[in-house]
């Protein structure tokens, strides 16, 4: 969300989105706000701070890391006051295992990437700091059903070895899909011990839908308009198989906004061409901005979360 109040975030992510109101992330405060340092905070035993080429294992909790787990303490507090009495699902947010091992260095500067045991610690640090995570948000909201979302935007370049090192001459090699499986059904895993369904959410190109889907996600998140020809099949599959998709059809930063019915016209397409039953589109595909608000106006982030509530009604009541 864009901005640095947690108050307002919190107030439009409850108002705005009845169905599903969410934990807002507010990075424009600065690292620490950020998606990375945010999920930084939640780890346990792992420390990290911002060094001048982003953020780096430390051996110690320092500045950086108080302040992540501070905003998100403020961001929380703020939740919990517009939430009173809510009973319902709620969203939370933190990114999965592979971009945070993408987006965060080695003491000697190289992406976490390329370690193996380090990405299998960074990976058991977050499930452990989520569960926390959690734990806390059910204690503060009582009749709050939580979903989390994991946020894995590089999941498709570390698939296709495209993350660059550290000296940029070079890509790390892929990680074999069967490891980025495992570990992220681990982690959806260990969510789901807790009662919490996961959705996995990538607004890049190629998103694995069938790996996602095998690792246990209830739930795949996507920029639609980034969907090619090649991604249909695993689409449809993922329907059949039960997969809620969320549909990024909604821009993220401010634009004109068509009437709600016309931003899922090319959903109801996709439906016809795959040639899936028209009544089944509302209870499959939830409707969503392509990716963060961060980048656009307090004023555009609340038109665009309403527009999506009356665009998923649309789709619903006319399904075709």
């Amino acid at each position: 969300m864009p901005g640095g109040d947690a108050r307002e975030a919190a107030k439009i992510a409850v108002e705005a989105v009845d169905r599903l109101p969410f934990l807002p992330e507010l990075p424009a405060r600065g690292p620490g706000a950020d998606m990375i340092g945010r999920t930084l905070g939640l780890l346990v035993d792992l420390y990290a701070r911002v060094e001048p080429s982003g953020w780096r294992f430390g051996d110690r909790p320092g500045r950086d890391t108080r302040r992540a787990r501070s905003w998100l303490g403020e961001d929380l507090d703020a939740l919990e006051e517009f939430t009173q009495g809510y009973q319902g699902p709620l969203k939370l947010q933190a990114v999965g295992p592979w971009t945070l091992a993408a987006g965060v260095e080695l003491r000697g500067g190289e992406a976490a990437l390329a370690d193996p045991g380090a990405c299998r610690d960074l990976a058991a640090s977050l499930a452990e700091g989520l569960t926390a995570h959690l734990a806390e948000v059910r204690k503060r909201v009582p009749g709050a059903r939580p979903l989390l979302q994991l946020d894995e935007p590089s999941l498709p370049a570390v698939l296709a070895g495209r993350v660059r090192s550290a000296s940029g001459y070079r890509t790390h090699p892929a990680v074999d899909r069967a490891a980025a499986q495992s570990a992220l059904r681990d982690l959806i895993a260990a969510a789901g011990a807790a009662g919490v369904p996961v959705t996995v959410h990538s607004c890049a190109p190629d998103v694995p839908f069938a790996l996602l889907r095998s690792a246990g996600a209830a739930g795949i998140s996507f920029d639609f308009q980034l969907l090619t020809e090649r991604d249909w099949d695993a689409v449809g599959e993922a329907v059949e198989a039960g997969t809620a998709l969320f549909a990024g059809v909604v821009p993220g930063d401010d634009a004109p906004l068509s009437d709600p019915a016309g931003s899922v016209s090319g959903v109801r397409a996709l439906w016809r061409r795959l040639g899936l039953a028209p009544e089944t589109v509302g209870s499959s595909v939830a409707v969503t901005p392509a990716c963060g608000l961060a980048g656009a106006s307090p004023a555009y982030a609340r038109a665009a979360l309403v527009h999506c509530a009356k665009a998923a009604r649309s789709l619903v009541d006319n399904p075709e």
